[in-house]
């Protein structure tokens, strides 16, 4: 090997191990879909039992309603120390009727998916703007004052 060459690989070795925490990170979280089962429930024919011993558990069950049950699955993507972005959703929701039989069953995917930017670093409150030595001084005469509690009249 010539003085010529090491510097070459070792540029090389070293773009390498750069390179290598710019790959691209696939997550899955939930349910892992299967089309055949899904497809396999059918409304007026499958109940609770039947739907849980096709699909399994849900990944949760409606708050105000136990009629409803939803099966979440999603796959993310992510680049390096990037926030993951979502590249599959699938959301089912089965309902039952009161009889315990499948009502309807309904599959969604990523138009479900709200992207939420805040305002700044800041939360907008109703309410007074008050500066800081407003804030500081505002309480300032108030201890005693009618209708504040805590008059300085203890009980009679």
């Amino acid at each position: 090997m010539t003085k010529r060459a090491m510097p070459v690989i070792a540029a090389a070795v070293v773009a390498l191990i750069a390179t290598g925490g710019c790959t691209r990170i696939r997550a899955h979280q939930g349910y892992i879909v299967d089309n055949q089962l899904i497809e396999g429930i059918k409304p007026g024919v499958d109940n609770r039992e039947s739907v849980e011993g096709t699909l399994g558990r849900p990944t949760f069950v409606g708050q105000f309603d136990a009629a409803d049950w939803y099966y979440v699955s999603r796959s993310t993507k992510q680049l390096a120390f990037a926030n993951p972005k979502p590249a599959e959703q699938t959301i089912l929701h089965v309902r039952f009727d009161a009889a315990g039989n499948v009502a309807a069953v309904d599959r969604q995917g990523l138009e479900k998916i709200v992207s939420i930017h805040p305002d700044g670093n800041k939360t907008p409150t109703l309410g007074r703007e008050r500066g800081f030595f407003q804030e500081l001084f505002g309480n300032i005469g108030a201890v005693g004052a009618p209708g504040m509690g805590g008059g300085g009249q203890g009980p009679q």
